[in-house]
């Protein structure tokens, strides 16, 4: 689907602005003209550094700080001057924000009650959650009685009690440790698109934007980068910013010597590429090759030529194991190239007892297929 597909948007975030005066009488612009269009039942991640401006953004959508300028539409209807108890909206904050004296229950029909809905109503709406977010046994125990993992299905069952048109997640798995954060992302994918509500999620976490998320938003210094599916944020990176802020990533500075339309080759300090399709360029022009570590081979061999294999000696270079850190299921080697830059290579343990074994100091080629690059020219 189309971002900019008209008949598609759901939430329509439009030439969005929000300045903050500072005390000096400066003006900081924590978003800078956003237009994003999100999609009904999508799960949306913004994903970015501390300060970049996507809690901003949240707290716009949310009613929690108005606009300085521009739109807010959900389902065609303008929210962008409504408070929040106005919009047909609800957030979940990291912190969960229990109240800590009422019980499971309780807290999930808080909000139920102070709309007035009828008894068998709230009930109903109540027990439901707690089928969905399978915590029906805990009906009556307080929060602090419970684990970080259960505590937040309890502000998730709260926030989707109200069936919300849209669902706004700040950091939300933030407060449990690494085991369970991995855990309990697939069980809170499950359960809000078994409800089919359209979800706008904030992290600085990219394993947690890629497990979680249909799509993604890369953010920096108030504007949105890039929107692209995990992998095609990861694979095909727009901005240096962008392939450097995903995942591990190799940027090595070049220029670009020969231009044709069906290959490239990439002159940089250590090493020649040859990447298999044509770019928007010119001869002479510097560029920024990015190499994924897993996109890469390792030995202590160098490698024989195969049909798939740039021609020698391109997209080949040898150093010496500079560091190496073995994390089970693969291994992160640091290969020192002739101008002293280090190369990262990760390289999968698929043998228990592998023949071809490196160690520190070791002298080691690397190598990488034609298509393993992206050139970035900005």
């Amino acid at each position: 689907m189309s971002g900019s597909d008209q008949a598609e948007a759901f939430l329509r975030i439009d030439k969005l602005i929000k300045d903050f005066a500072g005390q000096d009488g400066s003006v900081f612009r924590a978003v800078d003209g956003i237009s994003l269009d999100i999609h009904q039942g999508e799960i949306f991640a913004l994903l970015g550094p501390s300060g970049c401006g996507k809690t901003s953004l949240l707290r716009m959508l949310g009613g929690f700080d108005l606009p300085t300028s521009g739109r807010i539409m959900l389902g065609g209807q303008d929210q962008s001057q409504l408070a929040p108890y106005q919009r047909p909206i609800n957030m979940m904050f990291q912190s969960y924000a229990l109240f800590p004296h009422l019980s499971v229950w309780d807290n999930i029909a808080f909000g139920l009650r102070r709309e007035g809905l009828p008894k068998d109503q709230v009930a109903s709406r109540v027990d439901a959650m707690l089928k969905l977010v399978q915590l029906g046994k805990f009906a009556r125990r307080k929060p602090h009685q419970l684990s970080g993992g259960q505590q937040q299905r309890v502000a998730l069952a709260r926030s989707l009690a109200k069936q919300p048109k849209l669902l706004l997640l700040d950091e939300p798995l933030g407060a449990l440790d690494k085991k369970l954060r991995e855990e309990t992302q697939i069980e809170l994918v499950n359960i809000i698109e078994s409800v089919g509500v359209t979800c706008v999620m904030v992290t600085h976490d990219q394993e947690e934007a890629m497990a979680m998320a249909s799509r993604i938003g890369v953010m920096s210094e108030g504007r949105i980068l890039q929107v692209g599916t995990p992998r095609e944020i990861y694979e095909t990176p727009a901005t240096r910013f962008v392939a450097d802020f995903i995942g591990n990533v190799n940027l090595m500075d070049g220029t670009l010597e020969v231009d044709e339309a069906a290959h490239v080759e990439i002159t940089c300090p250590d090493v020649r590429h040859y990447v298999g399709h044509g770019i928007t360029g010119h001869t002479g022009m510097p560029v920024t090759v990015a190499l994924r570590p897993e996109k890469i081979r390792i030995s202590c061999r160098p490698p024989a030529q195969e049909d798939d294999m740039a021609p020698a000696p391109f997209n080949q270079v040898k150093g010496r194991v500079k560091d190496m850190v073995y994390f089970g299921s693969d291994t992160l080697y640091h290969l020192q190239l002739p101008s002293g830059a280090i190369l990262k290579v990760t390289q999968s343990n698929t043998e228990r007892h592998p023949d071809d074994t490196l160690s520190w100091d070791d002298e080691a080629y690397a190598w990488w297929l034609p298509s393993a690059h992206v050139v970035l020219t900005q």
